[in-house]
């Protein structure tokens, strides 16, 4: 029976299925062992929660939303699979949040506004032109309007 399904099947055919248990097999040995040493991991660091930077939060989101939920549960073991579909969430609100993003041009360095009042006080007869003239000799390129 099995000769009889090879020879009808398409030698391309089997081979990629031959391949494709393989690559399988392969992906599972290697979920396996990130799966022990997250464990490892765990066992070392104790029942101390685990403090993650804004960027490991964020990269973990990312990851976990591609995973369905059912899936997420039977694999997150540092971070329940609640936690990081919040994490996501918080991800989105922050990336649509506006508040953020500042308008118009960026503010000038408080060094340089400290030398634009110092040079205005100590030579009360220079007009904003003077001061930018001065500045620019000390390598500042700065408008009259911002002087002003």
């Amino acid at each position: 029976m099995n000769r009889a399904l090879s020879e009808s099947m398409n030698p391309v055919l089997f081979i990629v299925i031959c391949l494709a248990g393989w690559l399988n097999r392969n992906q599972q040995e290697v979920i396996e062992y990130l799966r022990e040493e997250v464990r490892v991991l765990r066992e070392q660091h104790g029942p101390k929660r685990l403090r993650f930077t804004d960027e490991q939060r964020s990269r973990l989101a990312r990851k976990a939303k591609r995973i369905k939920f059912g899936k997420l549960k039977e694999i997150a073991t540092i971070v329940t699979p609640q936690t990081l579909l919040a994490w996501h969430r918080r991800l989105i609100a922050k990336k649509d949040d506006a508040s953020a993003k500042r308008m118009g041009r960026p503010r000038i360095k408080n060094c340089l506004s400290d030398l634009i009042i110092q040079f205005a006080k100590e030579n009360r007869g220079w007009g904003y032109g003077s001061i930018q003239g001065a500045l620019l000799n000390l390598g500042h390129d700065v408008s009259r309007s911002t002087i002003a």
